[in-house]
């Protein structure tokens, strides 16, 4: 099974590699980042015992097209077709909407959906042709309402909805599985570097709740694709917010605007 992990060189995505690497899985790990990579090599093998010669690692920005597209077929050259892909390269930048850099906003979406769609382009047509494949899409808790200064960020995580349940009519009967799942806060660099800048007003909305382990995410993740699940939402709040969230959020809504004043 060779399975391809975007934004796999930490966090989530490290996380669900490791998962599928203990399971004898061949690896490939795809970043932004030649040491990053590197190094969560060097984690898989040194700390999880998984052998060097199943992980293929290679770097490239999603948000640009041919520099996946190439990554992609290198890894299928070394390890075969993509049985399962997992989607997990994503940026946060907060920051209000007329403060925020417009080139920070336009990253977070080119990564976000553009990046996306790129991975998902580049394995989507072979799977067809062989009838089988899992695609695994990590939108953000985010997609789910909006959240002061996070403009960029929930737009683009939005947008992963309407691409990923689509792309999922559009795969009945080709054997080829689409997941979308929306994870909540999570520890990982990332994060750490997000909440540094995360508004009050956001903090007032999202709470106290202590975010979850890149590992708890990851088991949850590999589950839902183990049992071919459509979406996948964490905790009581997000699977109220997903299911439930034309009723629930009016609500929300007019007690968070009454909260800002």
């Amino acid at each position: 099974m060779h399975v391809i992990v975007t934004g796999g060189s930490s966090g989530i995505g490290l996380e669900v590699a490791r998962i599928y690497g203990l399971r004898g899985a061949r690896l490939t790990l795809i970043g932004r980042d030649d040491a990053r990579l590197v190094e969560a090599r060097r984690n898989l093998v040194d700390i999880s015992n998984i052998p060097e010669e199943n992980i293929h690692i290679g770097s490239a920005d999603t948000g640009a097209g041919p520099d996946i597209a190439a990554v992609f077929k290198t890894s299928e050259e070394t390890f075969g077709p993509c049985d399962i892909l997992v989607t997990s390269a994503g940026i946060v930048d907060p920051g209000v909407f007329d403060e925020l850099p417009g080139e920070a906003f336009d990253y977070q979406v080119t990564t976000n959906v553009l990046g996306i769609a790129n991975s998902v382009r580049a394995v989507y047509s072979s799977m067809k042709r062989r009838g089988q494949g899992r695609i695994m899409i990590i939108s953000s808790g985010a997609a789910l309402i909006g959240i002061y200064g996070y403009t960029a960020y929930c737009a683009s995580k939005s947008a992963l909805t309407g691409f990923a349940e689509a792309l999922s009519f559009e795969a009945l009967g080709t054997g080829v599985t689409i997941s979308l799942c929306f994870p909540p806060d999570t520890m990982t660099p990332q994060f750490e570097r997000e909440i540094a800048k995360r508004p009050r007003e956001a903090q007032m909305l999202m709470g106290a709740v202590a975010p979850w382990s890149a590992d708890a995410v990851a088991r949850k993740i590999v589950r839902a694709i183990d049992r071919k699940r459509p979406k996948l939402y964490f905790g009581f709040a997000l699977t109220a917010l997903g299911l439930y969230g034309p009723f629930i959020k009016p609500f929300l809504n007019w007690w968070y605007r009454f909260r800002l004043g």
